[in-house]
């Protein structure tokens, strides 16, 4: 089983973040920058929520607004999903299917220590799922 841990020990635990009071559109150039899907939003060192690229597009450009004028702060997802280090794929996958989300912050002790993305997750689950079927192609291998 693939643990948050183990998966971020080989992805890395950098985090890309913002703070409530930063505009939009220096939130996206830092994204864009990134090449990333979404900023963990900040205060005083503890997770406030999240902004995503679909917070962007259905908080200011579908009701009119400028990114120059919107703070992160009035657009973020304030209740934001989080897992711990020991959680599996399996149920990271699970908790991004059954809430159409596409990040997870990963809390442990009560600070932020890293971020996955549904990418990260399918990753892992095919290489686990690699692993196996070599495992049993040599087991067949062997047998014969």
């Amino acid at each position: 089983m693939i643990t948050v841990k183990r998966l971020l020990q080989a992805k890395g635990d950098e985090i890309w973040s913002t703070t409530p009071e930063t505009s939009v559109f220096d939130a996206l150039i830092l994204m864009a920058e990134k090449n990333i899907g979404a900023l963990m939003v900040l205060e005083s060192g503890k997770l406030a929520g999240i902004f995503s690229e679909r917070d962007y597009a259905r908080k200011v450009i579908l009701k009119g607004k400028t990114s120059k004028e919107v703070r992160v702060g009035e657009i973020m997802t304030e209740k934001v999903i989080t897992v711990a280090p020991n959680h599996s794929i399996d149920e990271c996958m699970k908790l991004m299917t059954d809430n159409h989300i596409r990040h997870l912050p990963v809390i442990d002790d009560q600070r932020l220590v890293g971020v996955i993305a549904i990418g990260d997750v399918l990753k892992a689950i095919i290489a686990e799922q690699q692993s196996t079927i070599n495992q049993l192609e040599d087991y067949i291998k062997g047998k014969q």
